[in-house]
């Protein structure tokens, strides 16, 4: 407690004592002093002296440190004039330092990203009506008297285009002061959506999801929903039908996307439902921007935010709903710093707080079907697409029975029906799942393969930009003529392909089509999205891309998806390849005849009879979330089992060896819980840093974070060259 009882003979109370979290690796909060005066509670936003420098921190729960004499301790230097962080938030990012086994400082700072925001916005100069007539009335100078006679202020800019008139003309009124100066507050980002703006057109299955999905949300209280619709189905709609409910009752919404900076289609889709469009938030945005999104987001002037994973750290004043759309996305899992699944921990954060979070995919993830086939989330399935639209029809190419000519990568069936669609003035679609010209350039006198100087991975060939590059740390050195190895000019060659290759064999074989190249490396955010816009706009005839073009992008003139290599994600050791492959290749397929148009999917491969391929061809996606299920539940591995990745890296092969083998020795004996290595990790070398693998598997009911705790602190020390990185249930296993 504050003790503010005067002291012995009249002295001055003693000054509080808080704790404070900064943005530093420590495992606890550090003791501050508050000046006398300075008025603080837990989670208002501080600046504090650390070391040499002043840091922003947020003042923690917890109770004043009595027993620590002020006097020794540094004082707070300021507080910031912005909504502290309240009691619901501060209890989430505890709950998430606790499960990922993060620093708590790590986890506020994610929270404590947009400093220049924690200061109010400044004023904005306006002009109000003064009651003074000017000297000489213009038509001009009549339209802005008008609109301003009921004595409403106005900013300049604003008056000036409702008025239709130039800046000028409201300059000369200001100087014969009929206009007189006031300051506003600055205007929010975005308008307010509107709830009511456009009717709902829902009907059918869409329309009794709606009603499904506004049970809960006008229930209020926790609980989860997934909308599990094959592509095209009308989700989106349907989920936009909870965000209206949710804006009725005066809450905020927050919508998660993977790529919202690529979606400016669902931007526009939500435009033309609400009359406005939502805040943005990814880290392509200006920093004025998200400075602006963030103190909005707390002052609640921004009613619904769409944003990358980050977003679900924002300061929401009253957030009353969350949406996961494509919740099944692996870029949801952040694995840098602090490793955490947005979509879990959305659950998390609605769970804290007590609201209602959608979960949305047409190919959910295992752990989230296990989950409503368990109960615990309420499964709401669309079966057709909306409007009566049908699904491609799919089709295997083998590639041992139709090869492609030599020294190409498509099949003749495959060239055949690209050749049609275009004849049709229709589009078509390549798929490959990787970047560039080819994965790997090798001498054919001496076999020299170009390799990254600090990764364990092939440099790949990018020949629109003339460059080779490593894919894992961006090194980059100019495709070289001859081979540094013995010299021999004009002996190099590609092996494999890549997209950029892809178009190349694609424009021999369609001179005049109009070819375009989809690739996250082949400009920025507004030039992807000006591409994905001429897409829509019928303006390519063949597209070649990666991944980008299946984040629900919808290209109305689309009826031919080709896979160009559909085993690509079969050949590695994930536990999830046959997920990953399912979902990615079921997301591809479903970008054909969105619109009613007769469409087709041909997937090239030479594992035709492998279940997943099996799979996606019959459209039979219960069969195969069965089959996955029950291989996982006899393998033990999530969502019936537990895993921890904890990778150590060093600066040499031998400390990261040693490191990790001694962290091994020191793992606690417990039921259930085996610790696997340490062995090289697949990409051994990352920049430079040699990297081991320790695998920590439990069962489901396991107190995995318990055991890694214990681990680390019976384990060795960490030195300055040794980095140990932990990531509980890893999505990635390289």
């Amino acid at each position: 407690m504050r003790d503010d009882s005067p002291g012995l003979f009249g002295s001055p109370p003693r000054p509080r004592v808080v704790p404070v979290l900064v943005p530093m690796p420590a495992p606890t909060a550090y003791s501050y002093a508050v000046p006398e005066g300075m008025a603080v509670e837990p989670g208002s936003i501080v600046q504090v002296p650390l070391g040499p420098r002043q840091v922003i921190g947020v003042v923690w729960d917890g109770p004043d440190a009595g027993s620590v004499d002020p006097k020794k301790l540094r004082a707070i230097t300021k507080v910031f004039d912005c909504p502290p962080l309240d009691r619901n938030m501060r209890t989430f990012l505890d709950w998430v330092a606790s499960y990922t086994l993060s620093p708590p400082g790590y986890v506020a700072r994610m929270a404590l990203r947009a400093p220049a925001a924690f200061d109010p916005e400044p004023m904005v100069e306006g002009f109000r009506f003064s009651g003074i007539e000017p000297e000489k009335l213009t038509p001009a100078r009549r339209k802005v008297l008008d609109l301003a006679a009921d004595g409403l202020s106005w900013t300049k800019s604003g008056l000036a285009h409702a008025s239709g008139v130039s800046t000028s003309v409201i300059d000369g009124l200001v100087k014969q002061g009929v206009f007189e100066t006031v300051f506003l507050p600055p205007p929010p980002l975005v308008a307010r959506p509107d709830p009511e703006f456009a009717e709902s057109r829902l009907a059918g299955p869409q329309k009794d999801a709606a009603d499904e999905i506004l049970e809960g949300v006008r229930a209020g209280g926790f609980s989860v929903a997934l909308i599990d619709g094959v592509t095209g189905s009308g989700k989106t709609e349907v989920y936009f039908e909870a965000i209206a409910e949710t804006l009725r009752q005066g809450k905020q919404v927050l919508i998660l996307l993977p790529e919202i900076a690529l979606t400016a289609n669902f931007l526009e889709r939500f435009q033309d439902r609400f009359g406005a469009k939502p805040g943005e938030w990814h880290s392509d945005l200006a920093t004025k921007t998200r400075e602006k999104v963030w103190r909005q987001c707390a002052t609640g002037d921004i009613r619904v935010v769409a944003g990358a994973r980050s977003a679900l750290f924002l300061p929401f004043e009253d957030l009353g709903l969350i949406i996961v759309d494509e919740e099944h996305d692996p870029a949801f899992k952040q694995e840098d710093r602090v490793f955490y699944n947005a979509r879990d921990m959305a659950v998390v954060r609605a769970r804290i707080s007590g609201f209602p979070v959608v979960l949305v995919s047409a190919t959910p993830s295992v752990e989230s079907q296990v989950n409503s086939q368990n109960g615990r989330y309420r499964r709401i399935h669309l079966p057709t697409r909306f409007a009566g639209a049908a699904l491609p029809d799919l089709h295997l190419i083998d590639m041992r029975r139709h090869p492609p000519e030599r020294g190409g990568f498509i099949s003749p069936l495959l060239l055949k029906a690209v050749g049609k669609t275009v004849e049709r003035q229709e589009q078509a679609l390549l798929f490959l799942n990787r970047r560039g010209y080819a994965p790997l350039t090798l001498c054919r006198v001496c076999g020299h393969r170009f390799q990254c100087p600090q990764c364990s991975s092939w440099l790949v060939e990018h020949r629109f930009r003339g460059q080779i590059q490593c894919h894992q740390c961006g090194y980059a050195e100019p495709t070289p003529q001859a081979c540094p190895e013995c010299g021999t000019l004009d002996h190099l060659v590609a092996c494999g392909p890549g997209v950029e290759r892809i178009a190349e064999e694609v424009e021999k074989h369609f001179p005049d089509a109009r070819t375009l190249v989809l690739s996250s490396d082949l400009g920025g955010v507004k030039r992807l999205r000006l591409e994905l816009e001429a897409i829509a706009n019928g303006e390519a005839d063949i597209v070649i891309g990666t991944q980008l073009v299946a984040k629900g992008h919808n290209f109305p003139l689309m009826t031919l998806v080709g896979i160009v290599d559909a085993d690509i994600g079969l050949a590695n050791g994930d536990p999830r390849a046959a997920e990953r492959t399912f979902q990615l290749l079921s997301q591809v397929t479903g970008r054909a005849g969105r619109t009613g148009r007769k469409s087709h999917g041909l997937l090239q491969t030479f594992q035709p009879m492998h279940p997943v391929m099996q799979a996606i061809v019959s459209g039979d996606a219960e069969a195969f979330y069965d089959r996955e299920i029950l291989e996982r539940e006899r393998a033990g591995l999530p969502p019936f089992g537990r895993l921890v990745s904890i990778i150590i890296s060093a600066d040499n092969r031998i400390d990261a060896e040693t490191h990790a083998r001694q962290l091994r020795q020191a793992a606690p004996s417990e039921s259930g819980v085996a610790v696997l290595g340490p062995a090289e990790a697949p990409l051994a070398l990352i920049r430079g840093r040699h990297r081991f693998r320790l695998l920590v598997h439990g069962r489901r009911n396991s107190d995995m974070q318990g055991f890694v705790r214990t681990m680390l602190a019976n384990g060795p020390k960490e030195r300055r060259s040794i980095q140990v990185q932990v990531d509980v249930d890893p999505q990635s296993f390289l």
